[in-house]
């Protein structure tokens, strides 16, 4: 494999593992806050111990996240010191903010931990909603950061340098609202589907069936109203990538010829060598709208870029595929959910929905590896769009294979001493339940 190769497999691993654990921990803390909350109304034992465990669950998987999230941020210095050389001026602002909303985040996180008896009700349930609020916040200045690398803004560049910069306005990226608002309903969906079906598996083993049915109460309301509102948002942002991004748009619905009435393909295998795509269902003017809003709109094709400044495509459809396979599943299984909570049918009776959830646990999470995946590979060959290609950011120094290596042997033990140990905090506490 390539020096590059390299270094953008163990940003790409690094990457993936930490945002499985930051998007737990944005998301988590929003449930413990609605189990403490409830507590404090009706002062159902049940309650507090839900808040109980999802407290432990947030405390287990913010010291993850915070441990990967640093490592990570060194990474991008280590590995692509040509990046930071002209990015750091222009975009340093919101790495900034985002520092404080961390340690604002941990700062509330310790109050709740530790403020049971030391804090008044009021104050303690406000610090259980700060720690989601400032993990949302931390969320969304990371997610500005990749924006602008996907839409620089900001700055003017001239000769290979950045002039007038605007860290204001760079912050502030076309990309930045819905790749945010894309990115922190997937989270939710990711999380809330996993714990799903972690309590339905406790279901289906008839352990402490009154604590689980309690956290599915809470679930999957949460998972079904991220899921109908996700395919919403999908549809801006590719309409979005359209305009700012087309051999992105291309690259992703393995659009090789500018063409009007431009088909939109369910599955296929792109051929790049050949520009065509074999199997798969190509429903005409399907691209033209879903881009565009007109099926007779015209759609720019990767032939229509040169060689060197087209993304991979195969990765990027099949990534894509996946993510949009699982986003339409969520949202019709969701709006039957609606419907048969409209009808008063009682859903967690029945052992085969149970085991729908425990089959469907980690199927979340790949949806959003797979977005992140589209959004990477989908903005290659440039680090920053038009701007700064990746090849010309990567460090020069050797021995890349040697730090992949230690970064996945030491990330896999971390992820598995931490999913231990929260497995293990989950049946103690619903076995006490």
């Amino acid at each position: 494999m390539t020096h590059l190769l390299l270094a953008r497999l163990q940003m790409a691993f690094s990457l993936g593992f930490h945002i499985v654990f930051a998007s737990i921990s944005m998301v988590m803390p929003f449930l413990m806050f609605q189990a403490y909350r409830r507590y404090l109304k009706h002062g159902d034992p049940l309650d507090l111990r839900l808040t109980r465990a999802w407290m432990k669950g947030s405390a287990i998987l913010f010291a993850t996240g915070a441990v990967s999230g640093t490592a990570l941020s060194f990474q991008l210095g280590l590995l692509w010191p040509g990046f930071m050389e002209h990015a750091g001026p222009i975009i340093g602002m919101p790495f900034s903010l985002e520092g404080a909303a961390f340690f604002l985040e941990a700062i509330f996180l310790g109050l709740f931990l530790y403020g049971w008896k030391a804090l008044s009700p009021r104050v303690h349930l406000f610090c259980a909603a700060m720690v989601g609020l400032c993990g949302l916040a931390s969320g969304i200045l990371v997610i500005a950061a990749n924006g602008w690398m996907n839409s620089p803004a900001g700055f003017d560049w001239i000769e290979g340098q950045a002039f007038n910069i605007d860290p204001w306005a760079a912050m502030f990226n076309r990309a930045w609202p819905l790749q945010a608002l894309h990115m922190l309903l997937a989270a939710f969906q990711a999380t809330t589907l996993a714990a799903a079906g972690l309590h339905a598996w406790g279901l289906l083993r008839e352990t402490a069936p009154a604590f689980h049915r309690r956290a599915l109460s809470f679930l999957l309301p949460l998972l079904a109203v991220s899921s109908l509102l996700q395919p919403l948002v999908g549809d801006l942002s590719a309409k979005s990538v359209a305009q700012r991004q087309p051999e992105k748009l291309a690259a992703f619905e393995a659009h090789f010829h500018t063409e009007t009435r431009a088909p939109l393909w369910l599955g296929g295998w792109p051929l790049e060598e050949e520009s065509r795509v074999v199997g798969g269902i190509a429903i005409p003017g399907g691209l033209s709208f879903l881009a565009f809003g007109d099926l007779e709109a015209e759609v720019k094709g990767l032939n229509d870029f040169p060689p060197d400044e087209r993304p991979p495509v195969l990765v990027t459809h099949l990534a894509f595929q996946l993510m949009v396979g699982i986003g339409t599943m969520l949202a019709a299984l969701s709006l039957a959910y609606g419907l048969a909570r409209w009808r008063r049918v009682e859903l967690l009776s029945r052992r085969w929905i149970l085991r729908l959830l425990v089959l469907l646990t980690p199927a979340g999470f790949l949806a959003l590896e797979a977005g992140w995946v589209v959004t990477e590979v989908g903005r290659q060959p440039w680090i920053i769009y038009r701007v700064l290609r990746t090849a010309d950011a990567v460090t020069p120094v050797p021995g890349m294979g040697w730090t992949l290596a230690g970064v996945v042997v030491l990330y896999t033990i971390l992820g598995l001493l931490s999913f231990g140990l929260l497995a293990l905090w989950f049946r103690r506490e619903a076995r006490d339940a």
